[in-house]
């Protein structure tokens, strides 16, 4: 698709205050959500926690189409494009949680969170958005703080942490390509409940091949405290952020969307430092306030311009 050819508003509008609080409330459950994997995996592995996210989720996702009156299975010429989201969606999770197998949960957030690199080259190349060079700073910025709140790059790293790292730079990449599709076509036009619903059917299959072939199963029943990290994973990550999410994707510039994503390993530091007991550097500090800087230039707005002929500013 040339930009020449996008629909007017396909690109997205900037955002606004209260889409920027609803990032952030994003940002604040993906960053716990980290935690919440974490904490059970000692009684359910890693791709039978993301096939039980699913079927948790599209169970909620057909409630809320039902009181709302999405007619979920009208026919509307959206499904080649839903079913290849779906597959998108579905090898991105067994990239990233294969990839945790072999590298640490730190690089993994670091690398995953190259997804906004993809998003806005990709925006540029399909939905016609335009980034200036200090927009592209700010993106570095943001990365750059995201690596320092980390500590990445660590140094004797191995082959086998590389392919990891590889591995989660393309659940990153298909985290992005995901997006645009959204925004790309006819899935755009669908209720934000269609279109995430597409995706979630379609990962459990593939979710639940994935659990089969790595001999994943539960060696005991779950307690108390993991079924209710499990419930906020299928109930409230899934089932509700990600919609929210994809209602924004289909509003806002993908770009700049994708950019405030970086707030999310932040949140997952912190909660690891009051939940975990993990430590919390003075390099925190520092990281906040780039990936800050960062998104205050992808976001601010457009400087206007003088054309120097008919002495006329321009937005």
């Amino acid at each position: 698709m040339s930009s020449e050819n996008i629909p007017l508003g396909t690109a997205g509008r900037p955002l606004t205050a209260g889409a920027i609080a609803l990032m952030l409330m994003l940002c604040l459950s993906w960053g716990f959500n980290q935690i919440a994997v974490k904490l059970a995996l000692p009684d359910i592995p890693p791709f039978l926690q993301a096939f039980i996210r699913s079927c948790g989720a599209i169970v909620v996702l057909l409630l809320i189409a039902w009181v709302r009156g999405v007619k979920l299975f009208a026919r509307d010429g959206t499904l080649g494009a839903g079913l290849f989201a779906g597959v998108l969606f579905s090898f991105e999770f067994v990239l990233i949680y294969h990839g945790l197998l072999l590298t640490t949960a730190s690089r993994a957030v670091v690398f995953l969170y190259t997804a906004p690199f993809f998003v806005a080259l990709g925006s540029y190349r399909f939905l016609g958005e335009r980034l200036r060079a200090s927009q592209w700073g700010g993106l570095a910025l943001c990365f750059a703080g995201v690596a320092c709140a980390i500590g990445v790059p660590q140094p004797d790293v191995d082959a086998k942490v590389l392919l990891g790292d590889f591995m989660i730079v393309g659940g990153g990449a298909l985290w992005a390509a995901t997006t645009l599709l959204v925004k790309a076509t006819s899935l755009i036009k669908l209720p934000p409940e269609k279109a995430l619903s597409y995706q979630v059917a379609v990962s459990i299959p593939i979710l639940g091949i994935a659990a089969w072939v790595s001999g994943e199963t539960l060696t005991r029943v779950p307690g108390p405290l993991v079924l209710s990290l499990m419930v906020y994973q299928a109930v409230w990550v899934v089932g509700l952020t990600f919609l929210i999410w994809f209602s924004m994707v289909k509003a806002y510039s993908a770009s700049k969307l994708s950019a405030f994503t970086f707030i999310t390993p932040l949140f997952g530091v912190a909660a690891g430092y009051f939940i975990m007991h993990d430590q919390l550097t003075l390099a925190f500090g520092a990281a906040a306030l780039l990936v800050i800087a960062g998104l205050y230039l992808v976001n601010r707005p457009n400087p206007p311009v003088i054309d120097p002929l008919l002495n006329v500013t321009k937005t």
